[in-house]
């Protein structure tokens, strides 16, 4: 067990009211007001380009014999070609596993999907490059490179381990998705659970919370000293899927500083660009602007809005927000500035945990029985 636990880290308050890592200075306008929607779209990324909350290219690539992302590769909905017209810059690789895999299986297979990206990185060092930080990641758009950051992975993949945890962190694992565990379910956290959130904070894992039940959602707003992410949530209020957040659980998430991805997906946002802009604009409205962002699910085994077919067609949608009036500051916040704050934060909020608490031993039989 830490020598330090949750409840020392709040009474101290060193942790309560962390300056916010990112330093922003006054937003500079990169587009002419007066030009076309889609000319605008395609300058403000050039600038601020898509950080990407979830790409299931890892599994889809399993399944292929051979494949070139470099020049292009037509059996996936991800390539570098497209993604470079897209305005990419940085892709959330999931780790996620077809369900019916459990078991000691689980782990095994998430380390060879981890396997199989870090094979990707070497086979394509033009287009694409692993990055574990924000930093890096904006140093590889600098350097003309798409990044690439590992997760979400399943929590199965820790098999109630801590020590597997830190593992997959120094193996590069960013995220983790809090759901389908004993430890994270209907019911909410255990305390192994909330041991689970306090080492992820230490490392600098983002909580995915992302078909978590709302108890788990509540509970990890309430133990986690770094923000939450969605990586794929939209809003209830407008499509009852079971993993868009409701109105209570958005206004949370923003009064949390966290971050809702939405997803191009027609069953949880709807089958068009207006329909996915409806979302977005539901979600700035309840959340924040600060506290949305985007989510391809591109090779994720579902279909797209139309006009946002693969990685190539974000363009369509920023100018679908310019035509609705959306401030190019808000822009720049949605696809590249949120999730860079989220990265800086967690990454912030782990060197100060890392200075008063030693890594976790705590077992889900001590702790849960």
């Amino acid at each position: 067990m830490a020598d330090l636990q949750d409840d020392e880290l709040h009474s101290t308050g060193e942790l309560d009211g962390l300056p916010d890592p990112v330093q922003a200075g006054p937003y500079k306008p990169v587009s002419d007001p007066g030009a076309a929607p889609l000319e605008r779209a395609h300058a403000i990324l050039a600038v601020h380009p898509v950080a990407d909350g979830y790409s299931g290219l890892p599994w889809a690539l399993r399944h292929l014999s051979w494949y070139d992302l470099e020049l292009g590769e037509s059996d996936v909905d991800t390539d570098v070609p497209r993604l470079r017209e897209g305005h990419v810059g940085i892709l959330f690789c999931s780790l996620h596993l077809p369900e019916g895999i459990t078991g000691d299986q689980t782990v095994v297979e998430t380390l060879e999907q981890l396997d199989l990206v870090n094979t990707v990185m070497r086979a394509h060092p033009d287009g694409l490059r692993l990055v574990r930080t924000a930093g890096q990641a904006t140093d590889a758009c600098n350097c003309g490179r798409i990044a690439v950051l590992l997760g979400p992975a399943g929590a199965a993949a820790l098999g109630d381990s801590l020590g597997i945890l830190r593992a997959l962190y120094t193996l590069g694992l960013r995220i983790l998705t809090l759901s389908g565990v004993s430890w994270a379910g209907e019911a909410g956290l255990t305390r192994f659970g909330e041991e689970v959130v306090r080492e992820m904070n230490r490392l600098g894992v983002l909580a995915d919370l992302s078909g978590a039940s709302a108890h788990t959602v509540r509970r990890v707003l309430a133990v986690s000293r770094a923000p939450v992410v969605f990586t794929r949530s939209a809003a209830r209020a407008l499509c009852p899927h079971p993993a868009n957040l409701p109105d209570d659980l958005l206004a949370g998430l923003g009064a949390a500083k966290g971050l809702c991805m939405v997803p191009l997906a027609p069953e949880q946002a709807g089958p068009s660009v207006h329909d996915v802009a409806d979302h977005l604009d539901h979600v700035r409205k309840v959340a924040g602007s600060e506290c949305v962002g985007l989510s391809g699910t591109y090779d994720a085994g579902t279909a797209h809005p139309q006009d946002l077919a693969d990685a190539s067609c974000y363009p369509h949608l920023i100018a679908e927000l310019l035509d609705r009036g959306w401030p190019e500051p808000d822009i720049a916040l949605l696809t590249w500035g949120n999730v860079q704050r989220v990265l800086r934060t967690a990454d912030f909020t782990a060197r100060a945990f890392q200075q008063r608490r030693e890594p976790s031993t705590a077992r889900i039989a001590d702790l849960d029985g």
